[in-house]
């Protein structure tokens, strides 16, 4: 079965970056929508960026510029360059694909990104 594998993460100073990225471990097909997710603790999961059908890019209101969603096409794989983070940005970060076809969406096992001083 494959899987969304993803790494990256970790503990960063506030106004610090880091970089998440996110691959299938086989294919997968005709993927229409590749995304970003996060959830805090005691929080419901977020939406934070994603790729669409057409390639368009969409992005939570509360990120202001400071993440892009980039992708390899050629690899299926994600990326999420997060850059001024913050604390409230702490969470538990979750890639997300959806194919066509496909009776369920796949998810990453998640990433923790803690931004603490």
């Amino acid at each position: 079965q494959v899987q969304l594998v993803q790494s990256g993460g970790g503990l960063v100073q506030p106004g610090g970056s880091l970089t998440l990225s996110c691959r299938p471990s086989g294919s997968l097909g005709n993927i229409y929508f590749m995304g970003w997710y996060r959830q805090a603790l005691g929080r419901e999961r977020e939406f934070v960026a994603s790729f669409g059908k057409g390639g368009n890019q969409f992005y939570a209101d509360f990120l202001e510029g400071r993440f892009l969603i980039s992708r390899d096409n050629a690899e299926n794989t994600l990326y999420l360059q997060m850059d001024n983070l913050m604390p409230e940005d702490t969470a538990v970060y979750y890639c997300n694909f959806k194919v066509v076809g496909a009776p369920y969406e796949f998810w990453g096992q998640g990433t923790q990104v803690t931004v603490s001083s």
